[in-house]
């Protein structure tokens, strides 16, 4: 891009998004809970997942090539991120913003909540990079009125459903917008309506996949709604628009305004208010927006620069502004702390008045719900392994390990040295399901989850003995009292219905 090798400051802006992360995170931190999972479906690839689109496999693979070391998994998420800086600058010069105007742009994708999900391997990163590239093209449409941007346009939001299938928000906003505005005459254009075909042929090995496994998209959306969506209100994702974007508040609040009342440009702001009153009515959560920020970010800049063409000082005051909000915020935002120094910090600073220590649990903790999840993976996996290999051969032999959650499978194999430890190692819970031999058999069972079985589950009923063999100890990992327990010497029934029990649990899934 030749405007980028003009413009050394974005290019050095967008190198530091990159490093930032790595040069400040404490070392003693795992990988998130998801990040174990994402990682694992890039060992299965696939067109689809139950989760998700199949993108965040695809470079979950490429960085299994690599050795799949925590530099190389975290790696896309940093990449990607500087990717997003350098387009939102792009987009604040298609506003007709200068040198200024992308600066503040930049920043804003430095700082604020951008700062951790460019650190998570988790497709928001995806999500985030492919609206904003969208915006791009769009604008580069309505400013040269160049044909080819209608399959740009296309090509980006497909690749957008190939990450996370959250674009369709997004999809909806930018039909609507152009409904709502003067471009409503892109409807009339004969390559808009090609492109369309066009970005529908990229997406249909997904849709396929979709499909023929029932449409999964749908059953995970209703599962997230029965648990973790419904717990949210809309005043705290209203609140929560303010607080991820706290530092640049009035640079795309100003970028806002400045939209509307901007005739030819006033859809960018028609695409972002139609996406949050979306998200709002569907219960999404507040972070599911974050896509749609760089654009105001981007257009708070020209706002900023335009208002301080002879006030050179303004520019000074709010780069001023911009670093001192956003400093404290980087120790709540990235784990340049150890566990323990974070919660001390987060009580020092009372951080739970402004909602961060929440869980999905609605509950108050000393940590982050993030942060909680990267911690006791290692420790689990550790004590699980030394169980299973000091069993003997005829033992190990006949021995499975079975995991409640995609988090404890995921770090098990991750962490697993014993090829055979890692290879048995399975879980019914998410896309793990369909990695499960059809032909299950097994005599003895190590079970790694919360709690003991109930009752009611029957498998565990067919076993001669049960024993707790240990359990996750560190006191501010979200997994603690993750349990370890050895079931031995089961009965010829209990594979038997194992087996009948996940043929049941597929068929919700295949056709």
């Amino acid at each position: 891009m030749k405007w980028l090798q003009q413009n050394k400051l974005i290019a050095f802006l967008a190198l530091i998004k990159f490093i930032l992360p790595f040069m400040l995170v404490d070392s003693i931190w795992e990988l998130h809970r998801d990040e174990y999972l994402y990682y694992q479906q890039g060992q299965h690839l696939a067109f689809g997942y139950l989760e998700n689109p199949p993108m965040i496999g695809l470079l979950g693979y490429i960085s299994s090539l690599f050795g799949g070391s925590y530099f190389f998994i975290k790696f896309w998420s940093a990449l990607f991120g500087a990717l997003a800086l350098i387009v939102t600058a792009a987009i604040a010069k298609e506003l007709g913003g200068k040198l200024f105007a992308q600066f503040v742009a930049a920043l804003g994708i430095i700082f604020s909540a951008y700062m951790r999900i460019h650190f998570l391997f988790q497709p928001n990163f995806l999500d985030i990079f492919f609206w904003t590239l969208s915006v791009y093209y769009l604008l580069r449409y309505i400013n040269t009125q160049q044909n080819k941007y209608f399959y740009f346009l296309s090509f980006a939001l497909a690749l957008g459903w190939w990450s996370k299938y959250s674009v369709l928000f997004f999809i909806a906003a930018i039909v609507l917008s152009i409904l709502f505005t003067k471009h409503r005459i892109i409807f009339t254009k004969k390559h808009f309506w090609f492109s369309v075909l066009f970005g529908l042929i990229l997406i249909t090995p997904n849709i396929l996949w979709q499909y023929f496994h029932k449409f999964p998209f749908i059953h995970h959306m209703k599962e997230l709604q029965e648990t973790q969506l419904r717990y949210i209100n809309k005043a705290d994702f209203l609140k929560d628009q303010i607080l991820m974007l706290l530092p640049l508040f009035f640079v795309w609040i100003g970028g806002l305004i400045w939209l509307l009342k901007n005739n030819n440009y006033r859809i960018i702001a028609y695409m972002y208010l139609i996406v949050i009153i979306l998200l709002m009515t569907g219960s999404g959560k507040s972070y599911y927006s974050l896509g749609a920020y760089p654009m105001l970010l981007a257009a708070g800049g020209v706002w900023l620069e335009n208002l301080s063409t002879k006030r050179i000082w303004i520019r000074y005051a709010a780069t001023i502004v911009i670093l001192l909000l956003a400093l404290p915020f980087i120790p709540i935002l990235l784990q340049i702390q150890s566990p323990h120094a974070m919660a001390a910090f987060n009580k020092k600073y009372k951080i739970e008045k402004i909602g961060l220590l929440k869980w999905e649990d609605q509950q108050e903790h000393a940590l982050q719900q993030d942060f909680a999840d990267m911690q006791g993976w290692k420790e689990l996996a550790a004590k699980a392994e030394n169980f299973y290999t000091v069993l003997a051969d005829s033992i190990k032999n006949n021995t499975i390990i079975y995991c409640r959650n995609y988090g404890q499978a995921g770090a098990l194999k991750y962490y697993g040295k014993d090829k055979s430890f890692v290879n048995k190692t399975i879980c019914d819970n998410g896309t793990f399901l369909l990695w499960i031999p059809h032909d299950l058999v097994f005599k003895n069972l190590i079970f790694v989850g919360r709690r003991i079985p109930d009752k009611d589950d029957e498998v565990f009923n067919h076993f001669e003995k049960v024993t707790i063999i240990d359990s996750v100890t560190n006191t501010l990992s979200r997994q603690l009292g993750d349990k370890i327990i050895f079931f031995q010497n089961a009965d010829s029934v209990a594979s038997e219905l194992a087996r009948e029990g996940l043929d049941k649990m597929r068929s919700e899934f295949q056709k």
